[in-house]
């Protein structure tokens, strides 16, 4: 699988985890140079508080476009130290 912004790979693995339809990519398989903080925090009843990143190539932004769980629920466990993409972010087989 891979993340592409802007005709950017952002992130590339063959070990994904799917949830509710979002592919979780293994931290390290994410290249972080296009990633920036975000303030943004979301709630999910059942996988907890969610953290967000901006997705930033040659300019362009995809806002909150990156997400992970830092401390997952228990229900949720396989997706510690994976980071998910939206808003912009295409992933493709």
């Amino acid at each position: 699988m891979k993340a592409i912004y802007n005709d950017q790979v952002i992130a590339e693995s063959n070990d994904t985890v799917v949830v509710e339809g979002n592919h979780y990519f293994p931290v390290d398989s994410v290249k972080k140079e296009f990633l920036t903080a975000s303030e943004t925090h979301t709630t999910c009843v059942w996988k907890g508080v969610a953290s967000y990143y901006n997705v930033v190539v040659n300019g362009q932004t995809a806002a909150d476009g990156a997400w992970y769980y830092p401390n997952p629920s228990t229900l949720a466990e396989g997706i510690k130290g994976r980071i998910a993409f939206w808003n912009g972010v295409k992933v493709i087989d």
